[in-house]
């Protein structure tokens, strides 16, 4: 799919719904999100594939343009189901897997690591699994964002259900500015050179 397609992408932010889960790391997909938005002046409403979503226009066009078309949605039913959600989503709007987007925590990337991938397997995460059960593709591409693994033996369920400690706040900010960067990238630019930006030093 060209870069400059007038297709809008589908970017989705994985987390869980409600107050008592919205600072957790398992949320950081939801979080990118609300920074999208917020960049877009777009307001987030309900849907009936049961999201909340907002169509926006992701960074700007050389020229000073807005930019590229994108449906950006915040599933509100629980991570381990976050197929259904999708899979409406992407019938609603007729964005197929080459122009969907999942925004997703990782255990296997060190805190506050940013990585770009499309397919392959789920590594244990119970939302892309859900995703690619119901799509019956693994093709769609990812943006990880680690949150590295956890001390000790804590088990890593509740690793990714705790909130972010305060002490990493303010390098959250950055990484949730730096991700939504990397999401208008691929919008304006395609996927693979915004995946070639971002893993160059």
């Amino acid at each position: 799919m060209s870069p400059v397609s007038s297709d809008p992408w589908l970017v989705v932010g994985l987390g869980n719904p409600g107050p008592r889960y919205a600072r957790n790391r398992h949320n950081i997909g939801h979080m990118v999100i609300d920074v999208l938005a917020g960049r877009a002046g777009a307001r987030m409403s309900a849907h009936k594939a049961r999201a909340h979503v907002a169509e926006a226009r992701l960074g700007m066009a050389p020229g000073g343009a807005p930019g590229p078309r994108a449906i950006l949605a915040a599933p509100t039913s629980f991570m381990n189901v976050s197929g259904g959600p999708v899979k409406a989503l992407a019938n609603y709007y007729g964005v197929g897997t080459d122009r969907l987007l999942v925004i997703h925590d990782e255990l296997d990337l060190p805190a506050h690591e940013l990585r770009l991938k499309r397919g392959g397997g789920e590594g244990g995460h119970n939302g892309l699994r859900s995703i690619s059960s119901v799509l019956g593709a693994k093709d769609y591409a990812r943006l990880r964002v680690g949150v590295g693994r956890p001390p000790g033996r804590q088990d890593p369920a509740a690793f990714v259900l705790s909130d972010v400690p305060a002490r990493e706040r303010e390098e959250l900010a950055v990484t949730l500015e730096r991700a939504a960067d990397a999401v208008e990238q691929v919008a304006l630019l395609g996927f693979e050179e915004a995946q070639q930006r971002l893993h160059t030093p």
